[in-house]
């Protein structure tokens, strides 16, 4: 893919937004991968391999950013591993320079004191740096997640990073997440069998009540919802 002005990118990710939001995500998957081709990236969190699954299928090898904040559940990097070997793309885990144990010499527990910060630092900050040789990147954000995702367009335009933002996954229910994992025989993080509906970093997860928000485990005891990445 030629190099794209900003404008350029912009008016693909506006025109996009219309053509493809009734777009099944299969054909969401081939639309940016026919126009990005390797300037396209995705991004996983390693809940579960499902976005992984349906772009390999489409475009393997393929890259998948995994931010590697240090704070993951070893479940968490044994799901990231399974992935990688298991399905034809090529995992690149990007991390803070700092290690934890320089970052908590320098600033404390910032996930207990300032998880913003900690957020910021360890995870939006990475992802930026990662980011920067594509044109377009996408995630497995849904609009069930949460009240604050609700309104995710299948396509955006990330204005801040200057890229087409790609949510192929956008108007999947949970069921019918659940019934693409068990068709595909999907890998899944295993704390998804102990209650946990959305995985972050371990210090700021926990599993959740059930019939509660399924990021409700996310921060609990703080008002934050959201860690950075998809806010823009």
């Amino acid at each position: 893919m030629s190099h794209m002005t900003n404008a350029e990118l912009q008016d693909i990710a506006e025109s996009a937004r219309t053509q493809l939001e009734s777009a099944d995500a299969t054909e969401i998957v081939k639309w940016a991968h026919e126009t990005f081709g390797t300037r396209l990236v995705i991004t996983a969190s390693m809940a579960d391999g499902v976005l992984c699954h349906l772009v390999s299928q489409i475009a393997p090898g393929l890259r998948v950013v995994f931010l590697d904040t240090g704070y993951h559940f070893a479940e968490t990097i044994g799901t990231r591993d399974a992935i990688a070997a298991e399905y034809r793309i090529v995992v690149d885990s990007v991390h803070h320079p700092l290690s934890v144990a320089d970052h908590e010499a320098s600033h404390g527990s910032l996930y207990e004191t300032n998880p913003d910060l900690c957020c910021f630092m360890r995870k939006v900050l990475p992802l930026d740096l990662a980011l920067r040789p594509y044109q377009a990147w996408a995630s497995g954000v849904r609009r069930s997640e949460s009240a604050t995702r609700a309104q995710t367009p299948v396509i955006d335009w990330d204005s801040r990073r200057h890229m087409v933002k790609i949510n192929p996954l956008a108007y999947w229910t949970d069921d019918q997440v659940n019934s693409y994992i068990k068709e595909h025989g999907i890998i899944e993080n295993p704390l998804r069998q102990l209650g946990y509906t959305s995985i972050g970093c371990a210090p700021c997860t926990q599993p959740i009540q059930e019939g509660a928000d399924i990021r409700s485990g996310r921060w609990a005891g703080h008002s934050k919802t959201e860690c950075g990445l998809h806010e823009h």
